[in-house]
C-alpha cells in the first residue's frame, strides 16, 4: 500500500479529499494499519482482516498447481513413482507455509523447477526447499510482537512447556537473540519480581552470554533463562507498586520535597530549614515521615 509509506503528518493531508469523496481509498496491505495509518483516517476506513488460510485451503492450491505441472500425487510415502510428488511431503508443505499460499506455491515453484524431469517428489526435498524458501517468522512484523507476548504471558502463567516453544518458534525464525534475552531480563523483574531472586541475575547472564558466543551457541542459554522463569515462583508486587505510583504522578499533584529531606547546602538553606531534624543515623531519629505531607497515608504496595 503506497500510502503507507506517508508518514502520520503527511496522511493528514489527504484526509479532506478522502471526506469529500475527490480520493476513493482502497488498499492491501501485509502491515498493520492502526500502526501505520493516523486514527482519523483509520476511522473513516473499513478495516478487513484477512485470515490465513487453512492447511486443507493450501493443499487444495497446491493440488491445481501440481496438475498445471502434469505432476500426480502419491497416496503412500513408499510408493516412489517418476513424476509424482508423495501425500505426505504435500501435507508437509501445506503446514509449514503457516497459511501463506504465495510462499507454498513459491515453494513448490522451487521445488519442481530444480529438480530433475521425472524424479519424484519426497518430505526431504520440500524440507530442504522449505529451509531457502520460506520465512516462518517476520522480524519486523505482527508476528515479531505476538510471539514475544506469547513467551512472556507462558511464563507469566508459569507454562514451562508453551514458553519453550514460543522461545524456539522465535530463534528458528531468525529472531535476534538478544531481544529475545532483553524481553527475558524484563520478566524476570515484571513477572517473576521478588518471587526468586535468583531470576534477575540469571536473565541478566544470559543476555551477556548472548553477546558473548551469538548465535546458535546461545540458544541454549535463552532455553535455560526462560524455563528457570516459568518455574520461578512469581510475585510482582514492585511492578505493581510501580505502576501505582506511576498513576499517582499522573493523576495527582506534585507535593515538594519536605524540607527535612533536602541537603542543605548554604548557610541560607539551613535558616530556611532545610535538613532540620534528619539524621542519617536512622537510630537517631524518631517519628520523621520520607512521604510528601499530603501522601502520608498513601501506601502504593497496597
Amino acid at each position: 500500500m503506497a500510502f503507507l509509506r506517508f508518514n502520520k503528518a503527511q496522511q493528514d493531508a489527504f484526509l479532506p479529499h478522502i471526506e469529500s469523496g475527490v480520493i476513493t481509498f482502497i488498499g492491501a496491505t501485509t502491515e498493520n494499519p492502526s500502526f501505520s495509518l493516523n486514527a482519523a483516517l483509520l476511522s473513516r476506513c473499513r478495516v478487513v482482516v484477512l485470515e490465513k488460510l487453512s492447511p486443507e485451503s493450501l493443499t487444495t492450491i497446491l493440488q491445481r498447481a501440481l496438475a498445471d505441472n502434469h505432476i500426480s500425487i502419491s497416496e503412500s510415502s513408499t510408493e516412489r513413482k517418476a513424476g509424482n510428488m508423495s501425500r505426505e511431503a504435500l501435507n508437509y508443505l501445506a503446514n509449514i507455509v503457516d497459511g501463506d499460499a504465495r510462499s507454498a506455491i513459491n515453494t513448490l515453484q522451487m521445488i519442481i523447477e530444480s529438480r530433475n524431469l521425472n524424479s519424484h517428489i519426497d518430505l526431504e526435498q520440500v524440507k530442504e526447499a522449505a529451509k531457502r524458501s520460506h520465512v516462518l517468522y517476520d522480524r519486523t512484523g505482527d508476528q515479531h510482537y505476538f510471539m514475544a507476548s506469547a513467551l512472556q504471558k507462558s511464563i507469566r502463567g508459569s507454562d514451562d512447556n508453551a514458553a519453550l516453544y514460543w522461545l524456539a518458534r522465535m530463534l528458528k525464525g531468525g529472531e535476534d537473540p538478544t531481544y529475545i534475552a532483553r524481553r527475558l531480563v524484563r520478566c524476570a523483574s515484571e513477572d517473576v519480581g521478588l518471587g526468586d531472586p535468583t531470576a534477575l541475575p540469571l536473565a541478566v547472564a544470559a543476555f551477556q552470554g548472548c553477546q558473548l558466543i551469538g548465535k546458535p551457541e546461545c540458544d541454549v542459554l535463552l532455553a535455560q533463562a526462560t524455563v528457570h522463569l516459568a518455574r520461578a515462583k512469581k510475585i510482582p508486587e514492585v511492578y505493581k507498586a510501580l505502576n501505582a505510583v506511576y498513576q499517582n504522578i499522573d493523576q495527582g499533584s506534585l507535593p515538594p520535597v519536605p524540607l527535612h529531606l533536602r541537603n542543605a547546602t548554604s548557610k541560607l538553606t539551613e535558616q530556611l530549614g532545610w535538613g532540620k531534624g534528619y539524621s542519617a543515623n536512622p537510630a537517631k531519629v524518631k517519628n520523621i515521615t520520607y512521604m510528601p505531607e499530603e501522601l502520608k497515608n498513601v501506601n502504593f504496595f497496597k
